[in-house]
């Protein structure tokens, strides 16, 4: 593994609820204080720092011991709309102490739900960059609901790296990093590397949730995919390690954690498209060899000719989902014309693809 050695020169890192919360699910002051400094650190060697933490919940379940929660999704709002004001509080006078300042940016997924939004989105965050800022970023659980909520932070944190082209973006969980077994038991062994097309650790990956957070080690590794893809360096480490994130930047290779590899930089239009496909209006499927062409080595429009169905209404510059014949998704991207205009000309060999290679996102590690 390359070592990093001060390359980065910004990063966006995610602070899990399971780094944050103590055993009870309190909130874990002294971590979030280690955590402000070594970030401190990294600002005062002019590294730009975009902060993505959970814990509002924890935070706010400090503050109602015996609170009515009609529902899960009450309880939620409730706990965030007092646990985040707490949460923002600590890290803001962490930083005060340091000499640095902190905005608090509070997201939705329907901020990021159109190209007009996304972008206002990113004038945002360019805006406390330019001043030197530190943003302290989380999902407004108070007002999300199912429909419209991140997976968990793991994915608005790869939305905001891509978005703003950071170097680096460090997911910062309660193990090590990505297993290839059960962390912990015989023959299971930490991943060190992971490269685009040669590994696919979603094989042995479990499907299970942390205990206070939404996702998962399996989310975490799609996102982290997904982000390398777009040609940001992701690392997956043990945010309970002391001095866990200057270590990271001094040299990595001596930092037991999962490095994601970075491909080369896609352009900003691909990188929103990337985290789009809830937004899709509607879906495309299409024959084998379509599928070949389009995650073949060689950039290819798709083509009417490989289109098999089309599924619910669309119009010019709407994103459809793209999928195979077996259901597997393939990729996203933004139409061309509408659907009406699609089925006239779908025995038209000669006529304009559907979607062009400019606005078409592939998934990573399709095959």
């Amino acid at each position: 593994m390359k070592k990093n050695n001060l390359n980065y020169k910004s990063i966006t890192i995610k602070v899990g609820s399971n780094v944050l919360a103590r055993e009870d699910g309190s909130l874990d002051v002294q971590r979030i204080d280690h955590l402000s400094k070594q970030i401190g650190w990294l600002h005062k060697q002019g590294i730009s720092v975009i902060l993505v933490s959970s814990g509002a919940v924890a935070a706010g379940r400090d503050a109602i011991k015996n609170g009515f929660f009609k529902d899960p999704v009450s309880q939620r709002q409730l706990l965030s709309s007092i646990g985040q004001v707490k949460l923002v509080n600590i890290y803001s006078n962490l930083f005060e102490k340091q000499g640095i300042t902190s905005a608090q940016v509070l997201v939705t997924k329907q901020d990021f739900s159109t190209r007009e939004h996304y972008l206002n989105m990113k004038n945002c965050f360019s805006v406390l960059r330019e001043n030197d800022i530190v943003p302290i970023v989380n999902e407004n659980d108070a007002v999300s609901v199912t429909a419209l909520m991140f997976t968990d932070n793991d994915e608005l944190a790869g939305l905001v790296s891509s978005m703003m082209d950071t170097d680096a973006l460090f997911i910062l969980s309660n193990v090590d990093g990505i297993y290839s077994g059960v962390p912990g038991e015989a023959g299971s062994q930490l991943v060190r590397e992971i490269r685009e097309g040669r590994d696919s650790p979603e094989d042995y990956i479990l499907h299970t949730k942390s205990d206070f957070g939404r996702g998962g080690m399996l989310t975490k590794c799609r996102i982290a995919q997904k982000t390398a893809a777009s040609g940001i360096a992701v690392h997956i480490a043990n945010g309970t390690r002391d001095n866990i994130i200057v270590d990271l930047v001094n040299d990595a290779e001596k930092v037991p954690h999962t490095w994601f590899v970075p491909n080369g930089r896609r352009p900003a239009i691909k990188k929103w498209m990337a985290y789009a496909d809830g937004f899709a209006k509607a879906e495309v499927v299409i024959n084998r060899g379509a599928r070949d062409a389009l995650i073949g080595p060689k950039a290819t429009s798709l083509l009417l000719a490989g289109v098999v169905s089309l599924k619910d209404e669309f119009k010019k510059g709407d994103l459809l989902r793209i999928k195979d014949e077996e259901g597997l998704l393939i990729g996203i991207g933004r139409a061309q014309y509408d659907r009406f205009v699609a089925i006239r000309h779908m025995k038209d060999q000669k006529y304009k693809p559907l979607v062009h290679y400019d606005y078409l996102f592939i998934y990573p590690n399709v095959t």
